[in-house]
């Protein structure tokens, strides 16, 4: 697990944190406070590009209807819709279609 990175909000902060992330060998990246220096920023891009993703997988890929039993279940549902996806923005790429994430031609 060492090397891995967190994004989190501003207030995962303080003492127990840095603690508990150095201990488990990872790196938490969160906003910068008000009275704290500059250390990461905003990361405003970073987490509407991550909330963009959950979106497309709650709302695009049926995610929270995916109607599995089991956890290998879900994951193997999941693993599915996101191979199909993965595959349909390739062929777009490969056939050069204008809008690559653009998966209307593959929604029945």
């Amino acid at each position: 697990m060492t090397g891995r990175i967190i994004l989190a909000d501003k207030g995962f902060a303080g003492a127990v944190f840095k603690k508990l992330t150095d201990a488990m060998g990872l790196r938490l990246l969160r906003p910068d406070r008000r009275a704290e220096t500059y250390t990461n920023g905003n990361l405003g891009g970073v987490r509407q590009w991550i909330e963009s993703v959950n979106q497309s997988l709650k709302g695009q890929l049926d995610l929270e209807r995916h109607g599995a039993r089991t956890s290998d279940g879900v994951f193997t549902r999941i693993a599915q819709r996101l191979l199909a996806l993965a595959t349909g923005i390739w062929r777009n790429w490969a056939l050069d279609v204008t809008a690559k994430r653009s998966l209307v031609a593959y929604d029945h």
